[in-house]
């Protein structure tokens, strides 16, 4: 059954006729027609947020009934594979050109958001403030988030304390899962909504704490860094210096290049629009009006499971086990084949290949593989990943059991970080989680300024979907 035929024929006129004006003013507003200069981002936010609400408003009242999606028994049992059932303004997954960020895509965010001085690749802190408005920022505009999140990096005695006295043995996502939920303590959110704050000032404090939570994330994921794998010793943030650079000079490194490399790195890995576990699960919990701490780090328990932000730590594992089987010599494409096929064969997966949405390459993973040509092209392990990216889509074709046979981002980042100097694979997901915090803390503000509510499908037995489907058919034999 369509669903043009689920609908009644006056809706979908009304919808034809409405929905083409919408998109051209939301083409229009996303490419960056800004109707206001304001530096702060908070007061843009207070301008933005009413007209967006009106808009959603009249779009609701008009549409409410529309059916947009069928669910089959199938998804139902696959984890909702492909089910639209989510609203996420800050990102959208496009199975063929990859993701977009307020409708841009990676290589126009790496054009038009504002970079360092000198620097070729995208500052995070201009991507939030597009993520949160919907506007390409000027550098003024960037600068005020750069500074906002200086001022506000301190983190708190009690968790620098938590941080010191975890074992070295506690896996670094823990900690980090652990840290971010404790900055709970001095959430503004929490103390408003106990006051009995209006819910039409619930963005405000989300806000707040958003803002706070990203300007303690990289100092956090820092001293776990330096607390399990170096002397536990940390500069103090630079006031001078973006919030990428920073976090480089607390893990440990200085190079101009890494400060680059991680400016993109906490770029394309921020967002990857609202049905992934990370964002769906700092949604959903946000939904019950958690705050931005408690949601953020229940995202983060869900993006340390292997088969979401685990998997670029999979794919170096992977890689260097390759080598250490074939060894560090290059070898022949038919060499690297039949290791492809060994690999199926045995009945595992080749890990840093295929998704869930896309069907083409991921623009992240081509994005990486440009920056590895101007930094390193004749690192082995990048010149290794260069010939299985030649090489690997053509087997699973041939295999046939995979719907992308194209890399996706975990494919690549490992490289990069490794050939810097961050070997560490088990802290690979903390800096994933450091990026995902921007997209998520994006969602969240939304999510309150939008009045979402508490997240609550309906769920149902095998035996109960049983006789659904059993009267389902009755019905239909019967006319």
């Amino acid at each position: 059954m369509s669903l043009r035929s689920l609908v009644s024929p006056s809706i979908v006129s009304r919808a034809s006729v409405l929905l083409r004006p919408l998109s051209v003013a939301a083409h229009s507003h996303t490419h960056g027609h800004k109707t206001s200069n304001a530096t702060n981002l908070k007061a843009r936010l207070t301008e933005v947020i009413p007209q967006k609400q009106e808009e959603i408003k009249k779009f609701k009242d008009e549409y409410k009934n529309f059916i947009i999606d069928e669910v089959t028994l199938d998804q139902a049992y696959g984890g909702m594979r492909d089910i639209i059932g989510l609203v996420c303004e800050t990102s959208l997954l496009d199975p063929e050109e990859g993701i977009r960020f307020r409708g841009y895509s990676i290589p126009e965010c790496q054009k038009l958001l504002p970079k360092v001085q000198g620097g070729e690749e995208p500052l995070p802190e201009a991507l939030f403030w597009l993520l949160v408005t919907g506007e390409i920022p000027s550098v003024e505009q960037t600068k005020s988030i750069t500074d906002e999140w200086n001022s506000r990096s301190k983190i708190p005695d009690h968790v620098e304390s938590l941080l010191k006295n975890f074992p070295k043995t506690l896996h670094p996502m823990t900690q980090f899962v652990s840290a971010v939920a404790a900055l709970n303590h001095d959430s503004k959110f929490a103390k408003a909504y106990d006051q009995g704050v209006h819910k039409g000032k619930y963005w405000e404090y989300t806000y707040e704490d958003s803002m706070d939570l990203l300007a303690k994330l990289p100092g956090i994921a820092a001293r776990i860094y330096r607390n399990i794998y170096k002397d536990s010793k940390i500069v103090d943030i630079n006031p001078k210096l973006d919030w990428s650079a920073n976090f480089s000079r607390q893990l440990g490194f200085d190079s101009p290049d890494f400060f680059e490399m991680m400016r993109l790195y906490l770029t394309i890995h921020s967002a990857h629009e609202g049905g992934n576990v990370s964002a769906h699960t700092t949604h959903l919990v946000g939904s019950a009006l958690s705050d931005a701490y408690l949601s953020f780090s229940a995202g983060l328990a869900g993006l340390a499971g292997p088969l979401h932000g685990l998997a670029n730590q999979e794919v170096l594992k992977w890689l260097t086990n390759l080598r250490k089987e074939l060894g560090d010599k290059e070898v022949s494409d038919e060499t690297l084949k039949q290791y492809i096929w060994s690999t199926l064969k045995a009945g595992r997966v080749v890990p840093g290949y295929g998704h869930a949405v896309l069907r083409k390459t991921d623009p992240r993973y081509t994005c990486q593989r440009e920056f590895s040509l101007k930094h390193l092209p004749n690192d082995p392990l990048f010149r290794l990943t260069s010939q299985l990216y030649n090489v690997i889509p053509g087997v699973l074709t041939e295999h046939g059991k995979t719907k992308n046979p194209w890399p996706n981002v975990d494919a690549h980042s490992g490289v990069l970080l490794r050939y810097y100097g961050l070997t560490e694979m088990n802290y690979y997901t903390v800096l994933f989680g450091v990026s995902r915090g921007i997209g998520c803390a994006a969602d969240l503000i939304w999510a309150r300024a939008l009045g979402f509510p508490i997240e609550r499908p309906k769920s149902e037995t095998t035996e109960s979907l049983k006789k659904l489907i059993a009267k389902r058919v009755h019905d239909a034999n019967r006319k």
